[in-house]
C-alpha cells in the first residue's frame, strides 16, 4: 500500500476504488485531478472548501488539478439532489460568476498547478449528431435509476429533457480532460461513475472517483448553502468568519475539524478553546495566520471581556432621532423593518449601552453612540456636522 493513501483518503466518503488510486500513486506519475464548478451565483463559501482542500492536499504532492468551469452545464443547471428545476441563469452572469469563483479558489490552490478549462469549449463546438451521439451511451432507465430523477418520477414531479444530459456532459468532461481523479460531493457519484464509462469507451483509464461529505451548515443539520443563510463565505471578513465559527454547537465543530482538516477533537479538550482554534484555522486558510490572530483577539476582547470593537462602521444622520427600526435598516444591520422588529423583540439590539425593548422607540443622535445589533454587529452612530 502506497504510504500516502491513508493520509489522502481520510475525511472521504467513497473512493472507486481504493486499489486503483493505490496504483496511480505507486506509479510515480503526475496524476491529473479534475474538480467541476458550475458558476451558478457569485460566491464560494465553506462548503466549496471541503473539495478545494482535498485538492491542495494532492497539488502540495505534486500532482495536477483541473479545474472545469462549467460555462456551457451552468446553462443547464445541476439537477443534482434537487426536487425541482434549476431556474435559468443568463449567460453574462455566469461569466461574470466564473471570475469571482477562479479568484476564490486560488485562496486555497495552488495557481502554479492549476489547469482551467471552460467546457463550453468543446459543448459548444457539438453538433446535433454529436449530442444524440452521448444520448445513444444511456439509458433512461439507468438515468431515472438516480436518486433524485427517481424521486421525482415517483412524485410525479417534472422532469424537463435537457436535465437528463445533464450527468452525460459532466460525464464528458473526464474524457475532454484526461482525468485520472474525479472529486466531488457525495450527490455527483451517478455522473461521475458515468465519467468512468464514458472513459473506457474512449480508450482511456477510467478515472478513480472520491465523494466528500456534504457539509453541514451553521444550523448544524441543512447542507451548507448561501440561500438558507446558513454558510460562512469565502470572501467574508475575518472577524465575520471568526465570529460565524464561535456560534456553531460542540457537536458540529467536532464534524467540521474532522471533515474540513481530517482532526479529532480530544474528548477532554476545552470545548470553547477547540473551537477557537477551530475558527483561527478557517480564518488562515482564507487570510493567513496573522488576520486569523487579529480576529482571534478581536472576539476575545469584544465577546470575552465584553469590550466594545477597535474598528466599527461610521454612519451619519442629520436628524436629531430616528426610529430604531429605520436606523437598523439604514446601517444594513438587518435587511428589512420586520427583521429589525424581531430582534428587538428578541433582545438583540442595544444602543449606548442599554437594551431596546420597544418597537416604537426612537433613539438620539448622539455624537459617537454605539448601536448593536445581534452578537457581532456594531456600528457607531453620529450627527452630520
Amino acid at each position: 500500500m502506497h504510504p500516502l493513501l491513508k493520509i489522502l483518503t481520510r475525511g472521504t466518503e467513497q473512493v472507486i476504488s481504493e486499489e486503483e488510486l493505490d496504483k496511480l500513486l505507486s506509479s510515480g506519475k503526475k496524476l491529473r485531478i479534475k474538480f467541476g464548478v458550475d458558476p451558478t451565483s457569485a460566491n464560494l463559501h465553506l462548503g466549496h472548501a471541503l473539495s478545494l482542500l482535498k485538492l491542495r492536499q494532492f497539488q502540495d504532492l505534486g500532482h495536477q488539478v483541473l479545474l472545469v468551469i462549467g460555462d456551457f452545464t451552468a446553462s443547464i443547471g445541476d439537477p443534482s439532489g434537487r426536487n425541482t428545476t434549476r431556474p435559468l441563469v443568463p449567460k453574462e452572469q455566469i461569466l461574470k460568476n466564473a471570475q469571482t469563483y477562479t479568484e476564490q479558489a486560488f485562496k486555497i490552490l495552488d495557481k502554479e498547478r492549476t489547469e482551467i478549462f471552460w467546457n463550453g469549449s468543446w459543448f459548444g463546438r457539438l453538433s446535433a449528431e454529436e449530442l444524440l451521439g452521448l444520448g445513444r451511451r444511456v439509458t433512461v432507465n439507468q438515468l431515472l435509476h438516480r436518486q433524485d430523477f427517481h424521486d421525482r418520477f415517483t412524485a410525479d414531479q417534472s422532469i424537463f429533457l435537457h436535465e437528463l444530459f445533464y450527468p452525460l456532459l459532466q460525464a464528458w468532461d473526464s474524457v475532454m480532460v484526461k482525468a485520472d481523479i474525479e472529486i466531488g460531493g457525495r450527490d455527483q457519484l451517478f455522473n461521475m461513475l458515468l465519467g468512468r464509462d464514458f472513459q473506457k469507451e474512449e480508450g482511456q483509464n477510467p478515472q478513480v472517483v472520491i465523494t466528500l461529505p456534504i457539509l453541514e451548515g451553521l444550523d448544524g443539520s441543512r447542507k451548507m448553502s448561501k440561500s438558507l443563510g446558513n454558510d460562512i463565505g469565502i470572501t467574508e471578513p475575518p472577524k465575520e468568519i471568526f465570529g460565524k465559527t464561535m456560534s456553531i454547537s460542540d457537536s458540529l465543530m467536532k464534524r467540521w475539524f474532522l471533515v474540513l482538516f481530517g482532526e479529532e477533537v480530544d474528548p477532554l479538550a476545552n470545548p470553547m478553546e477547540e473551537k477557537k482554534r477551530l475558527a483561527e484555522k478557517i480564518v488562515t486558510l482564507f487570510y493567513g495566520k496573522e488576520e486569523a490572530i487579529k480576529a482571534r483577539t478581536e472576539f476575545e476582547r469584544v465577546f470575552s471581556k465584553k469590550e466594545l470593537p477597535e474598528e466599527m462602521p461610521e454612519f451619519c444622520f442629520s436628524q436629531k432621532q430616528m426610529p430604531i427600526v429605520e436606523l437598523l435598516v439604514a446601517v444594513g444591520a438587518v435587511k428589512s423593518k420586520s427583521e429589525a422588529r424581531r430582534l428587538i423583540t428578541q433582545g438583540g439590539v442595544s444602543y449606548q449601552g442599554k437594551k431596546v425593548t420597544d418597537i416604537h422607540q426612537s433613539v438620539e443622535i448622539q455624537p459617537d453612540a454605539v448601536l448593536r445589533c445581534g452578537k457581532r454587529f456594531f456600528a457607531r452612530i453620529k450627527p452630520s456636522s
